[in-house]
């Protein structure tokens, strides 16, 4: 039977309905898994989302784009091809995307993380015939730590640093685990600034039914009673004249990432917190399982690493090379305003 989805120049492409998922070129149709922008890139003449990820893709790419909503779990019929849009966990309107053809069903994950957390549906788990499964951290060292212990440990710091008279700036992207930092963070222990970079998310979070704490993006001089802050701010702003306002501070990246203790002296802070939006190990070996796929096609990350693993399992397993782990302005994993991991 003819791939229902192919490796194509600007994307993963679906032949029975003529539309691509997550490309990274401009074409007419593309089904938009989330909106990273690796995942969600301009130019496209119309998308297709998860109704809670259009006005995310409208924050980011522009309130004129020709976009639809699709409720997760409804079905929607492209060409020759049924669609659906199951949750993926990761962020907030994050999707998998089932396709149905002639009774064949194949789903492309795009990005995902089974461990639940109140900022996003929960990752559902889809049976299916041929799975799309990223990679990002296929290698055994990724085991994620539960939430709860990584943000005891991140509210401990805060606190030991507004003891100190220190503001506590915290790196991460601006969608999805900045969110899931203030959800977990104890707002009693201080003031919470977030860059206006985050804080245009934090309001769609927000309009959505998310529960976050008050916070505050100034954009000239800090206002008073800021001492002792925590300070949630993208990677690129680091050194800028806009964190200097803060006074003397503690700095902290949070990231899947810093397990690695290399890429933790790369980042030149103080402390790496350990919490990622993608399944760790285990995770993708549960979701793979849970699908039942008689076929694995691993993309973007450790796809070498994964494949080799599920042969040895005497599973079918192949990779697509993809554009996927790369923003639209090229940064990749290692640099400083990478796509989120």
């Amino acid at each position: 039977m003819t791939d229902l989805i192919e490796r194509r120049g600007s994307g993963l492409y679906c032949p029975a309905g003529d539309f691509y998922i997550d490309p990274w070129r401009p074409v007419a149709r593309a089904v938009i898994t989330h909106g990273h922008a690796d995942h969600a890139r301009a130019g496209h003449s119309h998308y297709l989302a998860s109704q809670s990820g259009v006005p995310l893709l409208r924050h980011r790419l522009g309130s004129d784009i020709s976009v639809q909503g699709l409720a997760l779990g409804d079905a929607l019929t492209i060409g020759r091809a049924q669609v659906s849009l199951l949750p993926a966990g990761h962020v907030l309107g994050a999707a998998q995307v089932r396709v149905e053809v002639a009774g064949e069903v194949w789903v492309a994950s795009g990005d995902y993380r089974v461990q639940a957390d109140s900022t996003c549906t929960p990752f559902e788990p889809v049976r299916c015939h041929t799975f799309i499964t990223e990679s990002t951290f296929a290698l055994p060292v990724f085991r994620w730590e539960p939430q709860s212990l990584v943000m005891a440990q991140l509210n401990d710091w805060w606190q030991d640093n507004a003891r100190q008279g220190l503001a506590s700036v915290l790196y991460c992207y601006s969608l999805g685990k900045a969110q899931r930092v203030l959800a977990g963070v104890d707002p009693a222990i201080g003031p919470i600034v977030c860059h206006r970079a985050v804080q245009g998310i934090n309001e769609i979070y927000r309009q959505a039914g998310v529960a976050l704490p008050a916070t505050v993006a100034p954009d000239d001089d800090s206002p008073p009673g800021l001492a002792g802050a925590l300070v949630i701010a993208p990677p690129s702003v680091a050194g800028s004249a806009w964190l200097k306002r803060f006074g003397p501070q503690a700095d902290a990246f949070v990231s899947g990432w810093m397990q690695v203790r290399g890429l933790r002296r790369r980042r030149a802070v103080d402390r790496g917190f350990v919490l990622s939006d993608h399944a760790d190990w285990p995770g993708l070996l549960q979701a793979i399982e849970a699908t039942g796929a008689q076929r694995i096609i691993v993309t973007h990350g450790q796809e070498a690493v994964l494949v080799r693993w599920l042969r040895e399992q005497g599973r079918a397993a192949d990779s697509f090379e993809t554009g996927f782990g790369r923003s639209a302005h090229g940064h990749d994993a290692s640099s400083s305003d990478a796509p989120p991991r």
